[in-house]
This record gives structure tokens, C-alpha cells and sequence, in this order.
């Protein structure tokens, strides 16, 4: 076993069981166990199990994104500070800076990042688990948790006549089912991923963060990843092609739920959320609230003037 495989050698256990784990699950409802659409839901049920643990990872995303936009203005005025010096004791001194402000603000530029690089072991064992279950099957072993009985039930497995395991540039180019399912896989896969990066610059981001020179490289990346994992795609099989549409299309509904919900101060999407708020007006008391206010009201009615009591003995100045 080489050393890639020695680190995701946990991870692939980890997977499969949580996928035999939801097979087990669906057979058990009445669900044919050799059936395509049972591996698919347990795919499915696979990312929402390392999405649902990744909820507080999230967060902590949002946070660290928040952060960074945060600091842009002050990140700028600390680059034309330093603008022009190349010496050594210039690049320090600004490297110092730059990690003050960081811990300032509480963030740095990799934990935006931090979710991805988390899912990538998940991802990768998997591409291992199901680009392997060929090769287990002709040995006659298994792989991962899974059995060599249903190693061979995946492997025959199919949706729309297109088996799991199979990939566009290995094997699957004579099947036409394998070639649409999966263009149309890669295009989803691609687009949600667009989309979801596309709105987070259109909605939640501020002016100034968006004129940041860190906005460039994202802008960048905007375009690159979607390219990047949609040549990669190729090479996946059908089922790791479902696998990270459904975390994509996860993802993008959750940035949706944050930007509506969450936006980040400053953006156009804090401006909405201002709007919305403002059309509503004032909200409407309900049946508590009425009669909390109706008995204040019978308490503090007004009541006459006290009279102060004199004593009648008392003697006139």
C-alpha cells in the first residue's frame, strides 16, 4: 500500500460503512438490495451525514469569510504602506503586519477554505472505493466494509442503465448511457458550483471587499475550480459524479439560506434583508403580547391625587 493509500485507508472504511450502513437501511424498507437506486440513495445518504457533521466547520467559514472582508480596508492601507519596498526587513515587517490584523480580526485566508479541505480525504476515498470495485470483484475480495457480495451487487448496479462504477474515460465511452448521464452529471456538478461562488460575490459581499486585491484571486478561482473539477470529471465514475453534484447543490442552497438570512454588513444582500424588513413595518402582536399590554393597561390607569394628611394640632406661623 503506498502512502496516499495508508492515509485514506481509514477513510475509506469510514465511508463504506456509512454507506453499507444506509444500504442496510433501505433494503430493509423493502428496497431491492442490488438495485442502482439503493447504492445511489446511499450515496446520497453519505454526503448528508459529512455535511450535517460539517454544519459547525461552517459556520466557523462564515465567520472567518466575514472576517476577511472585514479587514480588506485596513489590508489595503497596509499594502500601500509597504508599496515599493522589496528589502527584506520591508517584506517582515509587512508579513507581521498583515498577521496582526488576522488575528485581529479573528480569521485568516485558509479557513474559507477549511470545509473543502476537510471533504477532500471523503471525496478521494471514495473515487478509491468505487473506481476499485472492478478490480475487488475479478479477486474475488472486498473493499472497505463492503463484502465481496456486494462488491459484485454495486458492480452490477445501474441508474438509466449507466452501472455506478463506471467512469467516462475508463470503459464507459461505448455505453451511451455512461456518456450522457455523466455530461449531464459534470454540467451540474460544475454549475452548481459557479452558482454558488457567483452568489456569494454578487449578494454578500461589501464595495470595498470586492475592490480587495484578495477579491482578484477569487474571482480567478471562480472560474478555474468549475473548470478544473469539470475536466477532472471525466475520470469519475457515476457514482462519485452524484456524490459531489449532491454536496454542490447542498452547498448552494445553504450559502442561499446564509445570504437571505445572514447577510454580511455592508452587502447587497444586507441591504435587501434591510428592505424586506422595512416593507413588513412593525410586527403584528400576537394573542399574548394583547393581553400583556390590555392588563398594563388596566394597572397604570390613572389614579386620583393622594392628599397629604396635616395634623390638626398644628399651630399657624
Amino acid at each position: 500500500m503506498d502512502f496516499f493509500g495508508t492515509i485514506l485507508f481509514p477513510f475509506k472504511w469510514l465511508v463504506s460503512i456509512i454507506m453499507l450502513g444506509f444500504h442496510d437501511g433501505l433494503t430493509f424498507i423493502g428496497m431491492p438490495a442490488a438495485s442502482g437506486w439503493t447504492w445511489t440513495l446511499s450515496i446520497i445518504g453519505l454526503v448528508l451525514v459529512i455535511r450535517a457533521a460539517l454544519i459547525p466547520v461552517f459556520v466557523k467559514q462564515i465567520k472567518a469569510q466575514r472576517g476577511m472582508q472585514l479587514l480588506q480596508p485596513d489590508l489595503k492601507k497596509l499594502q500601500d504602506k509597504y508599496k515599493g519596498k522589496t528589502d527584506q526587513l520591508s517584506r517582515q515587517a509587512m508579513a507581521q503586519e498583515q498577521m496582526a490584523l488576522y488575528k485581529k480580526h479573528g480569521t485568516n485566508p485558509f479557513s474559507a477554505c477549511l470545509p473543502m479541505l476537510i471533504q477532500m480525504p471523503f471525496f478521494f476515498a471514495l473515487f478509491q472505493v468505487l473506481s476499485g470495485i472492478s478490480q475487488a470483484k475479478e479477486q474475488g475480495n472486498g473493499i472497505g466494509a463492503l463484502s465481496h457480495e456486494q462488491v459484485v451487487q454495486f458492480d452490477q448496479s445501474s441508474i438509466f442503465g449507466a452501472p455506478l462504477s463506471s467512469a467516462l474515460l475508463h470503459g464507459g465511452a461505448g455505453n451511451v448511457a455512461v456518456v450522457v448521464l455523466s455530461i449531464i452529471m459534470i454540467v451540474a456538478m460544475t454549475a452548481s458550483q459557479f452558482i454558488t461562488q457567483r452568489q456569494i460575490m454578487a449578494k454578500n459581499m461589501s464595495e470595498e471587499a470586492l475592490a480587495s486585491p484578495f477579491m482578484r484571486q477569487q474571482k480567478m478561482m471562480l472560474y478555474v475550480l468549475p473548470l478544473v473539477f469539470g475536466i477532472g470529471g471525466i475520470n469519475f465514475p457515476i457514482g462519485v459524479l452524484i456524490y459531489w453534484t449532491t454536496t454542490n447543490l447542498w452547498t448552494m442552497g445553504q450559502q442561499f439560506f446564509v445570504i437571505r438570512r445572514m447577510p454580511t454588513p455592508g452587502s447587497p444582500a444586507a441591504k435587501a434583508l434591510a428592505e424586506r424588513r422595512a416593507a413588513k413595518g412593525p410586527p403584528a402582536l400576537n394573542a399574548l403580547g394583547k393581553k400583556a399590554v390590555e392588563e398594563e393597561t388596566v394597572v397604570e390607569q390613572p389614579k386620583g391625587q393622594r392628599v397629604q394628611p396635616q395634623r390638626k394640632n398644628r399651630k399657624k406661623k
